[in-house]
């Protein structure tokens, strides 16, 4: 059936009220797949929302399903009995999963009624699968979208998966929210620094769960890189429950007077954020891609990343930043230290609208819409 005929379901993980890698890209695949095919009707079915938020816009042809409002315990069996029913009464034609787990129930509806799944990959949990459900589900995936060549790589060698189904769709963003602009006085008056302070940003959850982002060894890599830049700071954005550990290792490296934890910021800040820093760090080794290199990337602002993970593909290979072994200390003290300087070796590290206009080239919302529809059209 013509793609403008069809009824297409999404299940997402939530889009509104928390605003992960995840989330950001499920919204950005609705509103270009939209864009694409106005004509098309869409469900689009949320398992942690409670409702919809003013800050994105949808076609009115876009009916929402909420089932956030429910305690956490009862929420699974509601979204499975939610997506089931709906789609066994409705029988749309693709269902589009932009989490691994929920293709299980997509694989269960293919083979009870012949409904055709897409599933989204994003990173690690699409690495080193065991689960036999969740292989099942992968391989009867009618397509499989991966926002990385990493996470693609990966999956066709642990899994036994035909390329061919395999489509890349890496990450996007909103380049009219992140602009180039000066250090924001407010927030250099609000964390005690000047125009004179060289920032080094991190923006990441500081979950126990993802201490693979590498603020860490950027914490025990100041002391080495302090003695050459001696007004270095550290401004780690974010909230989690592995705050009092790095609380820890700051008060073992007598580093209180060179690092601060912002905590929660609100996306109104998050621009005004990349802007005060000198260099974007998150020298990583478990990102399935890493969004936040793009939006610093949009600002101007040298970043680094790990060598071990998705940040090679946002960074195209070391093309529109440093990339670094995340385990190695060293390397990471030497490789800030020298961008901090001014003295790294990169042909537009130092050109910030260069910059820009690369990662906008590369990893526009144009360029990701134009890569989607690239990928319907052949499966047309």
């Amino acid at each position: 059936m013509p793609w403008q005929k069809q009824l297409i379901h999404f299940w997402i993980p939530n889009i509104f009220e928390f605003k992960g890698g995840i989330q950001t890209y499920s919204a950005f695949l609705v509103e270009a797949l939209q864009s694409l095919y106005p004509d098309k009707k869409y469900e689009v079915f949320l398992k942690h929302d409670t409702c919809s938020s003013p800050d994105f816009s949808f076609l009115e042809n876009t009916r929402f399903h909420f089932a956030g409002s429910l305690p956490l315990r009862f929420r699974t069996f509601f979204f499975a009995a939610q997506i089931l029913t709906n789609s066994f009464y409705k029988k749309p034609n693709l269902v589009i999963t932009t989490h691994l787990n929920f293709s299980i129930a997509a694989y269960w509806l293919k083979r009870s009624i012949g409904i055709p799944y897409w599933t989204v990959v994003h990173g690690v949990e699409a690495w080193d699968i065991q689960r036999p459900d969740l292989k099942t589900a992968l391989q009867h995936a009618d397509r499989i979208i991966s926002v990385s060549k990493y996470t693609r790589d990966r999956l066709l060698k642990e899994q036994q998966i035909d390329p061919a189904k395999i489509s890349l769709l890496p990450n996007t963003f909103d380049a009219d929210r992140f602009q180039i602009a000066p250090k924001p006085e407010y927030l250099l008056k609000r964390y005690g620094l000047t125009v004179n302070n060289s920032i080094i940003l991190t923006v990441a959850r500081l979950d126990k769960t993802e201490q693979y982002k590498g603020y860490d060894q950027i914490i025990q890599a100041l002391p080495e890189i302090r003695r050459y830049v001696p007004n270095v700071h550290y401004i780690l954005v974010g909230k989690g429950s592995d705050r009092s550990r790095i609380e820890q290792l700051i008060a073992q490296l007598n580093l209180q007077e060179n690092v601060t934890l912002a905590g929660f910021i609100p996306d109104s800040e998050l621009n005004d954020h990349y802007n005060l820093c000198d260099v974007f760090a998150m020298p990583s080794k478990g990102e399935g891609f890493g969004i936040v290199y793009l939006e610093a990337l949009a600002c101007g602002k040298p970043t680094l990343g790990g060598n071990q993970d998705g940040a090679i593909d946002a960074l195209c290979d070391g093309q529109l930043g440093a990339l670094v072994d995340p385990d190695n200390i060293i390397e990471i003290a030497q490789t800030l230290t020298k961008i901090l300087q001014g003295n790294y070796s990169h042909p537009i590290m130092y050109q910030p609208e260069m910059l820009r206009q690369k990662v906008i080239d590369i990893y526009g919302f144009d360029r990701f819409k134009q890569t989607l529809k690239e990928i319907t059209q052949t499966l047309k």
